[in-house]
């Protein structure tokens, strides 16, 4: 299937049904080895897909439970080893051909940061696409180890961190029918606020009660942080990577479940009181909804040789 007769992805367009869509385009072109594997005669291809963030009932899990369905190998990281585990189970429930490797990956520490990125080094199997999901979504000014704001750590200096160290892992999983490529899960929030301030003081650690410790503002910040993060990947790579930021849409998950969260959400009237997303005011995906544009940015092949990289993909809210 040629780019000219893909499908337009839209609004109710579902993760699953990209994978879908784009399957005969993501086997590869002219005879080419597949990137993503398909089961033809149970014959599996080569594919790496690592997300993180990939607990229960958020996007990260639906991301990699719908490209379990057809990669070859996808890893899942999270914090919490146990919780982590529930999510391979259930990939593994959904699709039992699915091959998932569990990755504990702290962003909160730089250190387990460089531990959890030799474990990947290590990995024999290439790596095709590095998905960045997780997040920091308590909505309480806390510390990091290492002495940075949780959430602007969590957000942005750790994934940069992750992706410098795995670049040469990416890099060699080049070829002629595919560019490697880094995909930044960010926000339409970063049209929420007057942008970043980079001097280090209030990048790094903010002072409780400033303006970047303001609950929308620091979201603003580092999800601003994402797009820069993304554009700077394809503008210094040469072309050599493609990275996109995108903004998946307004979602309920896992993450307005927490109170901290509520109670703001409820202060701007995106939640009702009794929790449950306000649909007179937004327009809600369903999960599987919002994990399709962070699989079109890792997949779609209308995006290849565009080389920029944009908050809003082929599906916005």
């Amino acid at each position: 299937m040629s780019s000219a007769t893909l499908p337009t992805f839209g609004f109710s367009t579902t993760a699953e049904e990209v994978v879908d869509a784009l399957a005969s385009e993501v086997t590869g072109k002219n005879g080419t080895r597949p990137i993503v594997s398909i089961y033809l005669a149970d014959n599996l291809t080569s594919c790496t897909v690592l997300i993180t963030g990939t607990s229960l009932n958020g996007l990260g899990f639906e991301t990699a439970r719908a490209i379990a369905k057809r990669a070859n190998l996808v890893i899942i990281t999270g914090h919490n080893a146990a919780r982590l585990q529930l999510s391979a189970d259930a990939i593994s429930k959904d699709q039992p051909k699915a091959n998932v490797r569990t990755l504990v990956l702290d962003l909160s520490s730089l250190a387990a940061v460089r531990k959890a990125a030799a474990e990947v080094n290590a990995y024999s199997e290439p790596l095709h696409v590095l998905i960045h999901n997780a997040a920091d979504t308590n909505g309480i000014y806390t510390l990091t180890v290492d002495g940075f704001e949780s959430q602007m750590a969590v957000d942005h200096f750790s994934p940069f961190l992750f992706t410098k160290l795995l670049l040469p892992k990416l890099l060699a999983s080049a070829s002629t029918s595919w560019v490697p490529r880094v995909v930044a899960v960010s926000s339409e929030a970063v049209y929420m606020g007057p942008g970043i301030d980079l001097s280090l003081p209030s990048l790094a650690k903010p002072a409780p009660g400033s303006p970047q410790m303001e609950y929308f503002v620091r979201y603003h910040e580092a999800k601003s942080a994402n797009v820069l993060f993304a554009k700077g990947i394809t503008q210094r790579s040469g072309g050599k990577i493609r990275a996109y930021s995108l903004h998946p849409g307004t979602i309920f998950t896992n993450v307005h479940e927490k109170e901290a969260n509520a109670v703001m959400l409820k202060s701007v009237g995106a939640l009702k009181e009794d929790g449950k997303p306000n649909t007179e005011i937004f327009k809600w995906k369903s999960i599987p909804q919002g994990a399709a544009t962070t699989v079109i940015a890792a997949f779609d092949p209308r995006l290849s040789g565009e080389g920029f990289s944009s908050s809003i993909s082929h599906i916005r809210n």
